[in-house]
């Protein structure tokens, strides 16, 4: 098979930072100046080179051998380690120049003079770590033979300069049309609007299909047709369960999506008078979008106060499994794979280009080839579509058609392999920026200028001689990945979401760096922890924040949740805190409601972009001071 032109891997997102910073010309002269080792330089910019020529060849059979999996795992945590090393330096030299440029009498030395004043034992642990990188680089690059790595083509800038960095602004379509559900659609709807019921109202019917067929957007559709109007219901309401399944955490949110108001109330009999109230002698439609529960005495305990609506109230469940519509005493509408005329006008829909009224009989026959490959999924239909839509010869086709992914595993089944070739063919910036809403539990609904303020204080977006402002390159990059399918519309505002197998992947290419409580497995944070994150309705039974202050290269520490009024503690001496985290970039104590200071040791935190004291009971004019560090 021909060569692949992918989009550059991951790990060489990672590497164009180090290489940015490595032919600095400040650089040199901060080692002239301090009288380092100027081999040492040199030498790293070598060995990450030949790094990121094997980077390729490693993400790709990461999916099949362990072995090159644990080595991509050590790679990165090597260059974690060097870029951190690379951002101590590049602090200390902003500080110097900053005070060569605050000292009039000094302006005419060069700033090396004034690196002569700093402590030598930065030179010694400088020295040490470069060598000590080094040693590792060394290591895990003479394992490429032993592990069967190959060298790639790349140029070594990590641009992935072969794929369009940006997609036609065309593609950026809200679907209006789902193919090949009518026949479901109807099922549905005449369902919802039968004058039968119950007795043991409200009647319950659950969509139920593998993931990616597409049973929330059906639903959506559902939810959203004038037809429904004709069934008077007094309340409709939507409410994305997803995987964390918790009577209390439900039922709050099914009353919010009744009422559109935040609830407060941490009591659960408060919670289900408060429901009653509202349904009593109503007639209502409730989705519930994506349900994992399966144990129905806590789906009874949720079900008790709806039982008081009206005749002809509603439930519409979407779920992967039968079993909890059993558990639901749920009728069932069991979604299949589309058929093949419909999978071709879902493929067909997002691989045309603009102005292109059909594809040429040769690309026909390719993506007809493709299309079986997706097994009549809609998602993964969407997805490789998008991504052909990138490509134009007949050879960019063929190359996907035969890529080594569609023959993945069975252990990786939960991961659509169209799904790994989107993300395989994605520039390597994009992955970066995806990689990391592996923070986001699944459903979580994102703002896209928030996560947008977090990828800069990651220092994701990067623009050439700084020609454009980061918010502008992180509106593009969001764009692109929009377009991909790698996000879509919630739906709801200006919020946006990732479907679950979207989320999956994120993780698994994200996996040991992202950490997320309760979602992930064990309940200490790893010491390789890059990233954390956690609900707040999960951190009162969370004894692991202790385990904080061993993740000692943690860059982010993010608390979330869909609901704002919920509060949390944190038990730990945050001066104890600081003094550990030293490379934290991205640090929220939003909704912490026992922090009424912060110690002045913050200011030891160089690297930290982002602090955000919001609902903090702390005094107003330390968040003036915060605000003046935060983007």
């Amino acid at each position: 098979m021909a060569a692949e032109l992918v989009g550059g891997a991951l790990l060489s997102a990672f590497l164009q930072v180090a290489f940015d910073k490595l032919t600095s010309p400040q650089l040199l002269d901060f080692f002239r100046g301090r009288k380092l080792d100027e081999k040492l330089l040199a030498n790293l910019n070598i060995k990450l080179h030949s790094i990121n020529a094997l980077a390729d060849d490693a993400e790709l059979k990461q999916f099949t051998d362990p072995h090159v999996k644990a080595w991509l795992f050590a790679v990165k945590e090597a260059v974690f380690d060097a870029e951190d090393l690379l951002g101590e330096i590049d602090y200390k030299l902003t500080r110097c120049q900053v005070k060569a440029q605050s000292k009039p009498q000094t302006c005419t030395y060069k700033v090396s003079n004034i690196f002569n004043s700093i402590f030598t034992s930065f030179n010694k642990k400088i020295e040490f770590g470069m060598k000590e990188v080094l040693e590792k680089l060394e290591y895990l690059a003479n394992q490429k033979g032993d592990l069967g790595l190959k060298e790639g083509t790349y140029s070594g800038d990590g641009s992935g300069s072969n794929v369009p960095l940006k997609l036609p602004s065309s593609s950026l379509v809200v679907e209006s049309v789902i193919y090949g559900r009518d026949a479901d659609k109807d099922i549905i709807i005449n369902w919802l609007t039968s004058e039968t019921d119950n007795p043991n109202h409200p009647s319950i019917l659950s969509i139920v299909g593998m993931g990616g067929l597409g049973k929330t957007t059906l639903a959506q559709h559902v939810y959203s047709d004038p037809k429904i109007e004709d069934a008077k219901f007094d309340i409709k309401a939507w409410v994305c369960v997803s995987d964390h399944f918790h009577v209390l955490t439900v039922t709050r949110q099914i009353l919010e999506a009744i009422t559109n108001k935040k609830d407060d109330s941490g009591n659960l009999e408060m919670v289900h008078k408060n429901l009653k109230e509202k349904l009593s002698g109503k007639k209502f439609l409730l989705v519930l979008d994506d349900v994992w529960n399966e144990r129905p005495a806590e789906w009874e305990a949720v079900r008790t106060p709806l039982s008081y609506g009206a005749p002809g109230s509603r439930i519409l469940v979407t779920t992967r499994s039968e079993k909890v519509a059993s558990s639901m005493r749920s009728k069932v509408h069991l979604l299949k794979q589309l058929g093949e005329d419909e999978c071709w006008k879902v493929f067909e829909n997002h691989a045309l280009k603009d102005g292109d009224l059909e594809l040429n009989d040769e690309l026909k026959e390719i993506g007809g080839r493709i299309v079986e490959r997706c097994k009549g999924l809609p998602l993964a239909l969407k997805t490789i579509g998008c991504l052909l839509r990138t490509k134009s010869s007949v050879s960019d086709w063929k190359n996907i058609l035969e890529s080594e992914i569609w023959e993945l595993p069975k252990e990786h089944s939960e991961i659509i392999p169209a799904l790994f070739l989107s993300y395989r063919y994605l520039p390597s910036h994009l992955k970066r920026c995806f990689a990391y809403c592996a923070l986001f539990p699944k459903d979580y609904e994102f703002v896209k200028e928030e996560l947008i303020l977090l990828w800069m204080a990651q220092n994701f977006l990067q623009s050439p001689q700084h020609i454009r402002h980061p918010e502008e390159v992180g509106e593009e990059y969001f764009n692109d990945l929009l377009s991909r399918s790698f996000f879509q519309h919630s739906g709801f505002g200006r919020r946006f979401l990732m479907h679950d197998l979207m989320n999956d992947l994120a993780k698994y290419v994200c996996a040991d760096f992202c950490f997320r409580l309760k979602f992930d497995k064990g309940q200490c944070i790893q010491k390789t922890t890059r990233h954390f994150s956690f609900d707040f309705d999960d951190v009162k039974s969370f004894d692991g924040f202790g385990s904080l202050t061993d993740a000692k290269r943690l860059r982010s520490f993010l608390p979330i949740s869909q609901v704002l009024t919920h509060d949390w503690n944190f038990k730990i001496s945050l001066h104890d805190l600081f003094s550990k985290i030293k490379f934290i970039r991205v640090l929220s104590f939003f909704g912490c409601s026992d922090i009424r200071e912060v110690p002045d040791s913050v200011a030891d935190l160089k690297h930290l972009h982002s602090l955000d004291l919001s609902r903090t009971t702390i005094q107003s004019y330390l968040t003036q001071y915060v605000c003046s560090i935060t983007y």
